[in-house]
């Protein structure tokens, strides 16, 4: 919702729009991915209810096949996007109902995981890892299971929450996801863009794109579209360095931010075509 006021106690209050959408981080960034027009399998959980039903009904108006893991409700999220930040209220089932399904990794390309779902994420991790199918991560948070997960990722980007949480500065951070075998590495910073090292071991920093301030409407789900971006820039151009695939994926963030919601923030080929050309690299 966007308000510029936040209810308490018995008062009310008109927001100015809202948008109602899929979310979680390596869900939307399989939307994205799909959007930018790749085959895209969901492992994730749904629930037998009405939020179920509409987010299977959205898989299946972007082709996306979805591999279901029962939980008893839906999770839900509410996000108040304020002055380029977001307030966001989760109401999250993590007790599932089943062990996760198991899939046939063979025709896999990319495996693009979240951390959420541990053990499924370690069991494919693992599978892929083998088989020298592409391993990405998206470490947003500390969560059960990331610091075994790492040993089988070949690209991870995480947070600045992540390094907060285990107390290493983006560098440290680095030289952290190196020691695992992490092939590339990088940690999003927020309005400054990301620190990160290519194919050779080597340090830079990727600015990010000059979006006037008065067009930022939502910073929510900008990370997740860069994840999905990145994923499908790679599976079209696999030979291409790093650095275009995130080129790709930060100009498909940068599209992101001026949408209310994850849905009408995905950005087609032509939206990213359009920001790499119209927005020059921030400060």
């Amino acid at each position: 919702m966007q308000t510029d006021c936040m209810p308490t106690g018995d008062e009310k209050a008109v927001a100015k729009d809202y948008a109602v959408s899929f979310g979680g981080n390596a869900v939307t960034a399989g939307f994205a991915c799909a959007k930018l027009g790749r085959d895209v399998h969901l492992l994730t959980s749904v629930a037998q209810d009405w939020l179920g039903h509409m987010f299977l009904d959205m898989a299946q108006n972007y082709g996306i096949k979805v591999h279901p893991r029962s939980v008893k409700r839906s999770s839900l999220s509410f996000i108040l996007p304020n002055n380029g930040q977001r307030a966001i209220l989760r109401a999250r089932d993590d007790e599932y109902l089943e062990n996760f399904p198991i899939l046939n990794l063979s025709p896999l390309k990319l495996l693009h995981l979240d951390g959420h779902m541990p053990d499924a994420a370690i069991f494919y991790a693992k599978k892929s890892y083998e088989q020298n199918t592409l391993v990405s991560l998206d470490g947003g948070a500390l969560r059960p299971g990331l610091i075994e997960l790492l040993s089988y990722v070949h690209v991870a980007i995480v947070s600045e929450r992540l390094c907060q949480q285990m107390s290493l500065s983006p560098d440290q951070m680095l030289f952290f996801l190196k020691g695992k075998g992490v092939k590339i590495g990088g940690v999003t910073i927020g309005s400054k863009g990301m620190l990160w090292y290519d194919e050779t071991g080597v340090v830079q920093h990727l600015p990010s794109l000059r979006v006037p301030k008065e067009k930022i409407i939502d910073t929510s789900g900008a990370g997740d579209v860069f994840h999905g971006a990145y994923c499908a820039s790679y599976l079209e151009r696999p030979n291409d360095p790093w650095r275009n695939h995130f080129i790709i994926a930060r100009a498909g963030a940068a599209h992101k931010i001026q949408r209310l919601g994850n849905e009408a923030g995905l950005p087609s080929q032509k939206d990213i075509l359009y920001a790499c050309s119209a927005y020059l690299e921030g400060e």
